[in-house]
């Protein structure tokens, strides 16, 4: 369950749905030699770095994490909820790791480990705290992952055996060794594998679709008449009954609290032009009140309870409220979705962290996205395709939203930042970092400009006024 860098099983486990086995099979000697080069090259890096004597040229390295860092907290403001945290999060912490490398002195090393530690300590406490109290499947590997982060935060706050000097090759190596060793498996696995391996179980998927969409570029997201697959979002503040306590991180992702103590989760459901509509509910309303819905989180069979799918959208919308956000994708396959919901709409029940009405509309997004980017890139050549998809930030904020939902649970607003990720991937704008900072310089140029402007014509009018 390793899962802080990009060499994780979730970071395969995502590459494979966007890629798609059919896609994948033809290049897994490929796959497995470059696992084979990354592992030997992580291993080697990280041995090095254990007596403090480093032959790995750390400068470039951290020149490039530099580059990435600035060019991350340049674009970041463009995001949009949470993908616009996770980029500033992301930005900050690796141009701080970049300053305190060139710095090159023992304290920099100090600050450098004490960062790591921290982040494995906080990540692996929130992972061991999510597995107990929710108890979802796979918690027990969840479990012993989140004590292996731990004990690496350890490792990372002591000073042996190189008291502090190889902090980053220790970092850096085993992310590479972890990432090839993924690699490794994904290519075994894609080797043989009949269908898509991350959508196993519920989420079984027919053959591929063998069309190529005629675009593989958009310039922004679809039109309003535009043929579309829809994720509708009710955030928890949007559709709660009466005004909501003001608690912006936990009323976004978990829940809104009104002020007579009732508790709002919100709703996701997909929509597809072919007429499918994912919604999942509840078929009795589940009490809400604090001390029911702390025992309700856990994600066991004996909370599962009786649910329902509703009809279409323009029904449940007009018993209820119309969604509060949507978010629109074109590039996506109807008959993997259809396959996915013939199968999943045969199990009614309903679970409130393990079987919800996001964690539903998640795995449907996934079913439909299966293969997207695969399809877009297939003739630019096999690594293209990786590389396209691997520089695109959007890639990084899914992986940290898918992250956090498996360990805890979907929930509406993370299924509302993960469904805007995964649309920049399945429709890629022009070009990953440039095209996002000629955005972004764009804005803020146009905002500079419109300041200048209304600056003006205040000093007009007062002239004006004066006269």
């Amino acid at each position: 369950m390793w899962d802080t860098h990009s060499g994780s099983p979730l970071m395969m486990r995502l590459i494979l749905i966007l890629l798609g086995v059919d896609y994948l099979r033809s290049h897994w000697r490929g796959l497995r030699r470059f696992g084979w080069v990354t592992l030997i090259a992580g291993t080697v890096i990280f041995i090095d770095a254990m007596d403090g004597v480093l032959y790995f040229p750390i400068e470039p390295f951290a020149f490039l994490l530099l580059i990435e860092g600035g060019a991350t907290l340049l674009v970041a403001h463009s995001g949009m909820g949470g993908q616009r945290i996770l980029r500033y999060v992301k930005g900050a912490t690796f141009s701080l790791a970049a300053v305190l490398i060139l710095a090159g002195n023992h304290d920099g090393n100090i600050v450098l480990a004490m960062i790591f530690g921290t982040l494995f300590l906080l990540d692996g406490a929130l992972q061991i705290a999510s597995a107990i109290v929710v108890r979802y499947r796979r918690w027990r590997p969840a479990l012993a992952g989140g004590i292996v982060e731990i004990a690496l935060a350890i490792f990372f706050y002591q000073p042996w055996p190189s008291n502090y000097t190889g902090t980053v090759p220790y970092c850096l190596g085993l992310g590479l060794a972890f990432a090839g060793w993924n690699m490794f498996i994904l290519a075994n696995r894609v080797k043989v594998a009949a269908a898509n391996p991350g959508l196993k179980g519920e989420e079984y998927m027919e053959e591929a679709d063998t069309h190529q969409p005629a675009v593989v570029e958009w310039d922004g997201p679809p039109d309003d008449d535009e043929k579309a697959l829809t994720v509708h979002v009710w955030t928890p503040v949007g559709s709660a009954p009466g005004e909501t306590i003001s608690r912006p991180v936990i009323s976004r992702y978990i829940a809104a609290v009104d002020k007579n103590g009732v508790i709002s989760t919100g709703h996701a459901a997909l929509e597809s032009p072919g007429g499918i509509y994912i919604s999942l509910y509840p078929a009795v309303e589940i009490d809400r009140s604090p001390d029911a819905f702390a025992r309700l989180l856990r994600a066991t069979p004996e909370n599962n309870v009786p649910g329902e799918f509703q009809s279409d959208y323009i029904t449940e919308s007009s018993k209820w409220c119309h969604s509060t956000r949507k978010v629109r994708i074109r590039n996506y396959s109807e008959t993997r979705l259809a396959a996915f919901w013939e199968n999943y709409r045969q199990n009614e029940s309903y679970n409130l962290t393990h079987r919800n009405c996001s964690s539903s509309v998640a795995r449907a997004l996934e079913a439909a996205l299966e293969g997207s980017v695969g399809r877009l890139w297939q003739k630019r050549g096999f690594w293209l395709s990786i590389g396209k998809l691997i520089s695109t930030p959007e890639l990084w904020v899914a992986l940290q939203l898918r992250k956090r939902a498996e360990t805890m649970a979907w929930t509406p607003g993370l299924v509302l930042d993960y469904a805007r990720a995964m649309s920049m991937l399945a429709d890629p704008r022009p070009t990953g970092w440039f095209n996002t900072l000629g955005r972004a310089l764009r804005k803020m140029f146009h905002r500079r400009l419109a300041w200048v402007k209304g600056k003006h014509g205040e000093g007009v009018t007062g002239e004006e006024d004066a006269g």
